[in-house]
């Protein structure tokens, strides 16, 4: 059995997070500042100790710390003075991720492997575009055509797009509209980064299960940047999450998880999802923990989280939260009713007064049963707290265990390449029957030509020319007869009186 997890303590008591309860998942909230990333990063060096590898989201690069040993921090030897901790400062292994590939190595996905559902979800589709999208993928499967990266998704929309007659003959209606929304949605997911996280070659899960002398490597995804297209940030660590579930095997109750993974600024997620979406993360929190993961939400407050994922949380850390609206105020009773009671405290009335670094807590028992809530203060990391410099994250990059793996993207034949060849085709038939026809065209009105030659009037020069032929004939013709008249005219009354005549 693996040994626990020291969370908390207090002068008299200690609180460990159980590593064969782990996988029940967990949830750390509070307030802005109050050490949610310092407790992150506390149990995140617990699970690396036990040889389990950890996934978190770096939002404001505080986390990279974590590779380098502590010490030289006056407010935590303080905090291990009041504890009566005696700390073993030290740095763990970590690979650095990044979407955008500039503060740690290219941690791409394929379009296929996203799918339909959370794309449209990343576009924030409604249920008609999300069903063009879905014929899409399905006209995509059918013809053998790979969605890689955004430009075949483009290409493939805009295929849609131009042959919607027949694709909605085939496959169930095709609006004009919808695929404009589509391709609207998906320039501006390229003008976040979409491209650069679309491609090959796509994470392969099994970089983020390892370990280094018998520690687990923690794995660091850059978000500072990434934050900043929420739908984005969110979306993909769903899918992440989702991935893990649909390819690791079953493992039934292990003395530790396979991986551990914090989803932190979880309030993105469940932010106006739609029900669909919600039941989808139910479903895989739930199911999940079979395949040996253990899941935790961080956000700053639990009414962030549904209420049936919530339920499934069974480890929960809670820093201070402020009551200072209506609306605040409700959430810090929503909170306390989330623990199991402890007659000796108000836990309502605690949550607003706990200092930084202080927490309510109640993790998971022996037999699964959550403990009683009770305060303490967080042991403080045995790793330094706080970013690196630029010159340890190159340091660290070049070493990874992951380094050149995916610098370099690639671009095989998919989508684009195909449709692209096929809008050649086709334009290539198109040109050649227009040809056809202009020939045909062509040679019809040349044949039209030459029978209106034949019937086509005498040219001026070839019409005067005949008018004098005819009337040259006319007049040797007259002469002629005149002449004839003459002769016999002449024959009979033209001789001169003869001598000797009658009269």
């Amino acid at each position: 059995m693996s040994d626990p997890i020291l969370v908390a303590k207090t002068k008299e008591n200690e609180y460990f997070l159980l590593p064969q309860m782990a996988n029940r998942h967990g949830v750390i909230t509070g307030a802005t500042g109050t050490g949610k990333t310092v407790t992150l990063q506390r149990i995140a060096e617990g699970f690396s100790k036990l040889g389990v590898p950890v996934f978190m989201a770096d939002i404001k690069g505080d986390l990279t710390g974590v590779t380098q040993a502590g010490g030289g921090n006056a407010k935590i030897d303080e905090r291990n003075t009041l504890l009566g901790v005696t700390p073993a400062f030290q740095g763990f292994t970590a690979t650095l991720w990044d979407v955008f590939g500039k503060q740690g190595s290219p941690l791409r996905a394929t379009v296929s492997e996203m799918g339909p559902i959370l794309l449209a979800r990343l576009l924030d589709l409604n249920d008609t575009q999300e069903g063009v999208l879905a014929i899409a993928f399905k006209y995509a499967d059918d013809n053998g055509m790979l969605l890689l990266d955004l430009k075949d998704l483009q290409s493939l929309m805009r295929w849609v797009g131009e042959n919607a007659a027949e694709l909605t003959t085939q496959y169930g209606n095709v609006s004009a509209a919808s695929v404009g929304a589509i391709q609207r949605g998906l320039l501006q997911l390229d003008e976040q980064g979409g491209s650069i996280f679309f491609g090959e070659p796509a994470v392969k899960l099994d970089d983020f299960i390892q370990t280094v002398s018998g520690k687990g490597v923690l794995n660091l995804l850059a978000a500072d940047q990434l934050i900043n297209a929420p739908q984005l940030y969110s979306t993909f660590l769903l899918w992440l999450l989702s991935e893990l579930f649909e390819s690791l095997p079953e493992a039934g109750d292990l003395d530790k998880p396979k991986l551990v993974f914090f989803f932190d600024e979880a309030h993105l997620l469940f932010s106006d999802a739609p029900s669909a979406l919600i039941e989808k993360v139910e479903q895989v929190v739930r199911l999940i923990r079979s395949k040996g993961v253990g899941v935790y939400f961080v956000t700053q407050n639990p009414a962030d989280i549904p209420e049936k994922v919530l339920a499934q949380l069974g480890n929960r850390v809670q820093h201070a939260l402020r009551a200072y609206t209506p609306q605040e105020q409700k959430g810090v009773k929503a909170a306390a009713t989330s623990f199991r009671e402890n007659p000796k405290i108000d836990t309502e009335k605690t949550i607003t007064e706990l200092g930084v670094g202080e927490v309510l807590i109640s993790t998971l028992d022996e037999k699964g049963i959550p403990t009683v809530v009770d305060r303490a203060f967080v042991v403080p990391p045995e790793g330094h707290i706080g970013p690196i410099t630029p010159e340890q994250r190159q340091q660290l990059m070049a070493n990874s265990l992951v380094a050149g793996v995916y610098d370099t993207a690639v671009d095989r034949e998919s989508a684009f390449e195909m449709l692209t060849a096929k809008a050649e085709a086709k334009a290539q038939e198109q040109a050649a029957a227009q040809a056809e026809i202009d020939a045909a065209k062509a040679a019809k009105e040349q044949a039209k030509a030459e029978r209106a030659a034949a019937r086509a009037p005498d040219s001026m020069w070839e019409s005067i020319g005949k008018s004098a032929a005819r009337s040259a004939s006319s007049s040797i013709g007259r002469q002629i007869g005149n002449s004839i008249v003459r002769g016999v005219l002449g024959g009979i009354f033209g001789g001169g009186k003869k001598k000797g005549s009658w009269f």
